[in-house]
């Protein structure tokens, strides 16, 4: 007799994948295939070599091509979770927040503190939140991820077929992005270019950890100073890679992290910016760039910092001018 408690599991089986999906990552395919079943165990599936490609390990980012074979081991269902409808006000405030929107594609202007897509902590981010509010996209994905910390231009694709040449184009650097942040101290030139190989792992709780290291990717990063004020620095930062942290990680190993920045940012930086008003990460995607080849289409979307941002920055330029008003007191 079997217990009424007990996981029931999916049968091993294998999925051909199919031409409209090459060049997709294994782990946004698998978290489409597998819906419901949290990000954190589809890769601890993946390490353990039980989800395999072409009867050979892989890893999460394996890109996938044609005719790959996936083998899918038994899954527990108690591991799927049943997404609930969000609340009306919480679509109505998303939609608010579309910057552009075609036939194709869509770019939002990433709130904060929002996951791009849930996950074991996560029920709902923003592509599941994005499905019910188009419930007629069904091939609706995202073309690139953020951090949940940051905010500003996120896109995603209507179309399987422009999602892939967005892929493209983002693997071939033909993506301009920029970015703003506010980041410790003053930098010792107007514009620096850092080139440093950075290498991703994961901590017992599954957090991604980025180092630099020799062994890892090549990332480079721009960074040029817009503002300078009395212990800070307001940066527009362009990607010209795009590995995961790499901003936070290369403004860290300048001695210049990121305003709020808990897991790679400086304690009393953060303490002082938090004085300031700031709550949150200082990291916002301003711009993204680029044309659709297929539709010689050129898309350019400029993100607007929300207002918390605003008030940081204003309060600082405030703490400027008290401060050379103190200078030339003293000076007389």
């Amino acid at each position: 007799m079997v217990a009424k408690n007990a996981s029931k599991k999916t049968a091993v089986h294998y999925v051909k994948v199919a031409d409209e999906f090459g060049g997709q990552r294994l782990d946004n395919y698998l978290l489409r295939h597998l819906k419901g079943i949290p990000k954190s165990h589809i890769y601890r599936l993946i390490r353990k070599g039980e989800i395999r490609i072409n009867k050979g390990r892989t890893h999460p980012f394996y890109r996938l091509m044609q005719g790959d074979l996936i083998r899918i081991p038994p899954v527990a269902l108690a591991h799927r979770k049943k997404i609930t409808a969000p609340k009306e006000t919480l679509l109505q405030w998303l939609g608010s927040r579309i910057l552009y929107e075609d036939q194709n594609l869509i770019v939002l202007n990433k709130p904060s503190g929002m996951s791009v897509h849930g996950g074991s902590t996560v029920d709902l981010g923003i592509i599941e939140a994005f499905r019910f509010l188009y419930p007629k996209n069904p091939h609706l994905e995202l073309a690139h991820r953020l951090d949940s910390e940051t905010s500003g231009c996120l896109i995603l694709a209507k179309k399987r077929k422009i999602l892939k040449e967005i892929h493209a184009e983002l693997r071939q650097g033909n993506v301009k992005k920029i970015y703003w942040a506010l980041t410790k101290g003053q930098w010792p030139k107007p514009t620096m270019t850092v080139n440093l190989p950075l290498l991703k792992s994961y901590e017992d709780n599954l957090k991604h950890v980025v180092k630099v290291s020799s062994k890892g990717k090549a990332a480079q990063t721009i960074f040029r100073t817009l503002k300078k004020f009395a212990q800070a620095s307001f940066m527009e930062i362009e990607l010209k890679t795009g590995r995961t942290h790499q901003i936070r990680v290369h403004a860290m190993h300048q001695h210049h992290p990121i305003g709020c920045d808990d897991r790679y940012g400086d304690r009393e930086f953060n303490k002082l910016m938090k004085e300031h008003g700031l709550k949150r990460l200082f990291l916002h995607a301003r711009s993204l760039d680029f044309t659709l080849p297929s539709l010689d289409q050129h898309i350019k979307v400029i993100a607007p910092l929300d207002q918390e941002l605003e008030a940081v920055l204003q309060a600082l330029e405030k703490n400027n001018l008290n401060l050379r008003v103190n200078h030339e007191l003293r000076r007389k």
